[in-house]
């Protein structure tokens, strides 16, 4: 629908940035949205938050000159309201029909493109290695990576293509060179960014057990095989095979502190397993999660934090703002890793939500298979990441 031009508004509109509007959610304040998306593509993936209201009213509602009173009526006149579009074209033009008709409005710069540019990054206190790690955050899809500086050397884990520059500016605002990008897998939900830092002399690092789903890049990068380490600074990165949630599912640990589990352990849920064989397959692959977190994970101290690469709506952040746990915590609240195999398996085939959207373009994408540009590759990741085995939360059963 943004792709349409829409006549500016003769009254002047403000405009939010996505930053700002996240910092007055994150604040407490009650933000009211009006999203002129389509209702499909609302329902899909919108902002949400216990603070939020979200009204959806699609932008052709607003395009006669008499707009009807039903829709003007799901509006409230008494609180401030930001309108909100795809790219910031509809949002702009519907704001100024409301102001002209009395109500107090701005709207979202660039739209849910422009929020799903926002990408934080958050210290993760409770990591005890060598070095300073810190989490990557992206609130639109709930992307998580794992960036460690350790002296003069940094490593980036689960990398976006989308945001390959900002990894070099955050090395270079941190006095480190970036050595290593690494995937834990081949993702469904974004499009890795390991092969973007080529020109930047960065080792590009992917698990060798995911090159026989038909990587095509194999000799380009290092492959990482169970056990190998990856020195950063004097940290080191061990490569530990969990597969289940695909067949190459590999995690980190991070200087015996902190394991990235890519897909297949979150602080609220566990992996989906269907996106590599669909549902035939899941079955098989729920099996061989349960082995990997029963044997690989759940067998690290206690204390060992859990970092996933996503998380959802229902997931809780610590103290320190990062989405992670440490195992003992999540072996306490989460019933799903103290069942046995057959009850573990029913659980999580039983409650998977729609796979990520894009996802038979993102893989084969993510696996050399077929070229995307930034725009394109960009526009093929929004939305929610849907990688988890429940739509609910699993903690706190």
């Amino acid at each position: 629908m943004d792709d349409m031009d829409f006549p500016t508004p003769d009254i002047e509109i403000e405009s939010v940035s996505p930053e700002k509007l996240k910092g007055r959610i994150d604040a407490g304040e009650d933000v009211t949205l009006l999203d002129t998306r389509m209702e499909s593509d609302f329902e899909e993936w919108s902002i949400d938050g216990e603070n939020v209201e979200s009204i959806n009213v699609p932008y052709f509602e607003f395009l006669d000159e008499e707009i009807d009173d039903d829709v003007l009526a799901q509006i409230p006149e008494d609180r401030e309201i930001t309108v909100l579009c795809a790219k910031g074209g509809s949002s702009e033009y519907v704001a100024g029909t409301l102001k002209e008709r009395g109500y107090d409005v701005d709207h979202l710069e660039d739209g849910m493109n422009g929020w799903a540019r926002i990408y934080e990054r958050v210290e993760v206190e409770r990591y005890d290695g060598v070095g300073t790690l810190y989490q990557y955050q992206r609130p639109s899809s709930g992307c998580l990576g794992y960036f460690l500086v350790a002296g003069n050397e940094a490593a980036v884990i689960d990398p976006l293509r989308a945001f390959t520059s900002r990894y070099l500016e955050d090395a270079a605002e941190l006095g480190a060179d970036l050595q290593y990008a690494i995937d834990t897998h081949i993702h469904a939900d974004h499009i890795s960014g390991v092969r973007a830092f080529d020109d930047a002399g960065v080792e590009g690092i992917i698990p060798e057990a995911s090159v026989d789903r038909g990587v095509t890049y194999a000799d380009e990068t290092t492959l990482a095989a169970d056990g190998d380490e990856f020195a950063v600074g004097d940290a080191t990165i061990e490569t530990v095979y969990t597969p289940g949630h695909t067949s190459g599912m590999t995690s980190y640990l991070i200087d015996d502190s902190l394991l990235a589990t890519g897909d297949g352990l979150f602080v609220e849920s566990v992996a989906r397993p269907d996106l590599e064989e669909g549902d035939e397959g899941a079955e098989d692959a729920a099996r061989q999660l349960y082995e990997s977190l029963q044997e690989r994970v759940l067998t690290l101290p206690d204390d060992t934090l859990i970092g996933g690469a996503h998380f959802s709506d229902a997931a809780e952040p610590a103290a320190d703002g990062t989405y992670t746990a440490p195992i003992g915590q999540l072996v306490d609240e989460m019933d799903a890793l103290t069942m046995d195999e057959d009850e573990f398996v029913e659980l999580i085939l039983s409650d998977m939500p729609p796979r990520p959207a894009n996802y038979e373009d993102i893989i084969p994408t993510n696996l050399g298979q077929q070229e995307a540009d930034d725009e394109e590759a960009f526009e093929l990741e929004l939305g929610p990441n849907n990688c988890a085995a429940s739509q609910e939360s699993l903690a706190g059963d």
